[in-house]
């Protein structure tokens, strides 16, 4: 559950970059021909798509962290419900890293 909404997490994320990116480019063009007040309310609507991106990748970070601590927890659980497998299995992955090793 937590991949689906990470993946969807990122998926806004990127849909709103794009749409940030799009639309500051759209305003910079436009920003040539303004001055003054128009300049200042051109400012306020960069803001706010910066401020819509922040946001999402905010949200996007938490999910990201969220998918992270269940991971940990559910490999900590692991090695305590079975701590001779998780010894053996820690065994052979450093043998067989050791094996690599020696070969080069």
């Amino acid at each position: 559950m937590a991949k689906k909404n990470t993946s969807t997490g990122s998926d806004q994320l990127l849909t709103e970059f794009k749409a940030l990116v799009s639309d500051t480019e759209e305003l910079l063009q436009h920003s040539v021909e303004l001055t003054g007040d128009k300049a200042e309310e051109l400012r306020g609507q960069i803001n706010s798509s910066l401020q819509r991106a922040r946001k999402a990748l905010s949200s996007t970070e938490q999910a990201l962290l969220e998918r992270g601590k269940e991971a940990l927890n559910t490999g900590e659980e692991y090695v305590r419900e079975h701590p001779l497998q998780s010894l053996a299995v820690g065994a052979g992955v450093g043998f067989l890293l050791g094996l690599l090793v020696s070969r080069r």
